[in-house]
């Protein structure tokens, strides 16, 4: 292993550079040449790849997206784009690749180790949604996103007697909803996990208002019924459905605050930064330790490595504990 490469690809994630500086630095260490693969498995078959040094990401650790760019490339699919994917890879002499991303990446990692190409992946979506980990990097950045933003609408919501309907990413994974509700204080939070109660939360609403609250928050997941919003028209998104159904029965005034990309942008975390520095490095170790088509993630408070496999079969699952633990907050 003396040529390894890190590649970014599909959505981006507030985390990403951490993992790009720390692969970095530790394939130096260990005495390997390190390439960045620009744009994702697009930029692979074109061959946008240029050598990366402890200068060039000296400076990143703390900057949001990724400074290799990202994409999602339909050519790298077929078996023409792998060929010349493979034939870049040769050219250059890449032993093996750091992939980070999410479960359409690590598609792409497996293809790439079936070309003879080693391959370890790094979870990075907003979305939290890979399997073998508890967290994937961006998550945390885009929760404490979230919450500055329920922080704010809360004032105006009181302000005026209002109730707030605030769609938040995640495809259809409810985490950054779950967790943004529970540390929000939302009235009710609508996940895809959980078939939606709207009469329950109509009545959730009216009981604010009996109790002298006259205002109510709930947060709900993009793809609550069946997939993300954001490229619907306005009046048809998933918001504007939950928000039309409350007014209509209550009668009360109803806003809608769609976030969107706001949530993938921002510089990252402590837990993003430290969380993708040690998964940068492990990566790292695993290749350079003859290690292939497996996957780096985080697992009760310790680095687990599981195969490239199981962590595509497997997505992480919400605790019922903690809808529950959110219904019962906010039904008292």
């Amino acid at each position: 292993m003396r040529k390894i490469a890190i590649i970014t690809t599909g959505g981006d994630a507030p985390g990403m550079n951490a993992v790009i500086r720390a692969a970095t630095l530790t394939g130096i260490h260990a005495g390997c040449q390190v390439f960045g693969i620009k744009r994702g498995y697009q930029g692979l078959i074109t061959g946008e790849i240029e050598e990366l040094t402890a200068a060039k990401v000296a400076d990143i650790l703390h900057r949001g997206g990724t400074i290799l760019h990202s994409a999602r490339s339909k050519e790298f699919k077929t078996e023409e784009g792998q060929k010349k994917a493979l034939a870049q890879i040769e050219k250059f002499g890449i032993d093996g690749v750091v992939v980070v991303g999410g479960d359409g990446s690590f598609r792409g990692a497996q293809m790439l180790n079936k070309l003879g190409v080693a391959t370890v992946g790094v979870p990075a979506t907003i979305d939290n949604d890979i399997g073998c980990t508890d967290f994937s990097i961006g998550f945390d950045t885009a929760l404490n996103t979230v919450m500055d933003a329920i922080n704010k609408i809360r004032d105006t919501a009181l302000s005026h007697d209002r109730v707030y309907v605030v769609e938040v990413m995640g495809k259809n994974s409810g985490f950054i909803a779950l967790y943004a509700g529970l540390g929000g204080g939302a009235d009710a939070v609508l996940i895809p996990e959980i078939a939606p109660d709207l009469d329950r939360l109509v009545q959730r609403v009216e009981e604010n208002n009996q109790r002298g609250r006259g205002y109510s928050i709930v947060i709900v997941a993009e793809g609550l019924f069946g997939g993300p919003s954001g490229g619907q028209a306005l009046t048809e998104g998933t918001a504007f459905k939950v928000g039309t159904y409350i007014n209509l029965r209550t009668r009360k005034d109803t806003r809608i605050t769609i976030l969107g990309h706001i949530q993938r942008g921002g510089s990252p975390s402590a837990l993003d930064r430290t969380l993708g520095t040690r998964f940068g490095a492990a990566a790292v170790d695993l290749l350079v330790s003859g290690e292939t088509n497996k996957m780096v993630g985080w697992v009760k408070n310790e680095i687990k490595v599981s195969t490239m496999d199981e962590a595509i079969a497997r997505k992480n699952q919400i605790d019922p504990a903690l809808y529950q633990l959110v219904e019962m907050l906010a039904s008292v």
